[in-house]
Parts: C-alpha cells; structure tokens; sequence
C-alpha cells in the first residue's frame, strides 16, 4: 500500500464521538446517530425503550458511554 491509499482509507473511516451541536444532555445519542447517519430522536427513543424495558440498563450504558466516547473535535 502506498502512502496516498493509506490516506484515502484513513479519512473514510468513522469514529463514534460524543457530540457538541446536537446533544440533550452528553451528545451521546448524537454522536451515536451520526455515526449510524440516522435521526437522533431515533437513538433516543430507543435509548429510553431500552431503559424502561431493561429495568435501568439503558440509563447504565448511557453513563458509560459518556465516561468512555471521547468528545468531537470542534473543527469537526
């Protein structure tokens, strides 16, 4: 592989990031629809369903998500 392919690779792919400019609380269900190039309040629905009908742990994987997803850029 050439430096050039390397690149062009390297700038395709995603990386799952908190978000600055669509967020509600942390920006990770923005973040997450970003990546999945979807509409946040989907993620967010499902986020809340999945707390409800998972007795909590929807809340659970949420907070872990905002201590583990690194924030976006701002130049992003």
């Amino acid at each position: 592989m050439t430096n050039e392919t390397i690149t062009q690779t390297t700038n395709t792919i995603k990386k799952l990031r908190r978000s600055r400019s669509d967020r509600m609380v942390a920006g990770v269900c923005g973040g997450a629809a970003k990546l999945l190039g979807i509409d946040p309040a989907i993620v967010r629905v499902g986020l809340v369903a999945a707390t409800i009908l998972g007795v909590g742990t929807g809340a659970v994987l949420y907070l872990a998500c905002w201590l583990i997803i690194p924030e976006e850029d701002t130049e992003d």
